[in-house]
């Protein structure tokens, strides 16, 4: 079995792709919620197009492979696992051609419990090839509103990945961090590097927020996303994100090694 064959029996086996954890009912829900211009669903995306929610389902099983008809409402979503393999070749190519550079880059995360060890794998790996690691904006508290009110968290880095976390109840530099969707992260990382004289990314690889503010902000930006999460596919569609890996964004973390060790060998990177 040839490496292709062997990461896609992982991906379904581990159901990042095929029949996915992400059930059809939230999707539909973000997909409205996304249509109706929802902040906590734009997630730093500033859409150009009248995307609605037929356009938005259509994206979506153009890009993920998800059922278009809008009469599915409920059960699991299904992940093309050929998208999720065509979006990780193009993602490789995208991290070997800033290695090739030496060019500095920046990863983040908004999903650190299951993705945190995937972008480490590669921070380490850019890292010794010569690129830059940022981690601009370290220990910078922030105020994102979200639907339980305002929440303060900091800004830091775990294996030079960005993440938030709570000030009081976790250590800086310890894991996992927070959960969250908000651009905000990004934007004053960003504007941190810009404003003590750079460098800037580029290339920001991340999720979430870290990917679609970064990509909103003109950074050529790659990144995972879930098919409950259209914003990072209607950036995309609208040629501010690079590229996109449509997969299950919640399974355990050992499950995306494999993912990591593809795209480091298709980046040229693996040791």
């Amino acid at each position: 079995m040839g490496i292709v064959e062997e990461l896609r029996a992982h991906l379904l086996a581990a159901r990042l792709a095929g029949e996915v954890r992400t059930c059809r009912e939230g999707s539909l829900r973000r997909y409205r919620l996304f249509a109706a211009r929802d902040p906590r669903v734009l997630i730093g995306v500033d859409p150009e197009g009248g995307w609605g929610e037929r356009e938005l389902l259509g994206l979506m099983a153009e890009r993920c492979g998800i059922s278009a008809d809008p009469r599915m409402t409920s059960g699991s979503e299904v992940i093309d696992p050929e998208l999720t393999l065509a979006a990780l070749d193009a993602f490789a190519e995208r991290v070997g051609e800033v290695a090739l550079r030496r060019g500095p880059v920046l990863l983040g995360t908004g999903h650190p419990g299951p993705l945190l060890g995937f972008y480490a794998a590669l921070a380490y790996a850019l890292s010794a090839v010569g690129c830059e690691v940022l981690t601009p904006a370290q220990g910078r508290r922030i105020d994102i509103l979200t639907q339980f009110g305002l929440r303060t968290l900091t800004v830091d880095y775990a294996r030079d990945v960005a993440l938030v976390r709570e000030p009081v109840s976790e250590r800086p530099g310890c894991e996992p961090g927070a959960h969250s969707h908000s651009p905000l992260p990004v934007r004053v990382a960003l504007d941190a590097a810009a404003r003590c004289g750079g460098p800037l990314p580029e290339l920001v690889i991340g999720d979430h927020g870290w990917l679609c503010g970064a990509g909103q902000l003109g950074f050529e930006a790659i990144g995972l996303a879930d098919a409950d999460d259209p914003a990072p596919f209607v950036g995309q569609a609208e040629g501010r994100v690079a590229v996109v890996v449509p997969l299950d964004d919640g399974a355990p973390s050992a499950a995306y090694r494999p993912l990591a060790r593809y795209v480091l060998k298709r980046a040229c990177l693996s040791q």
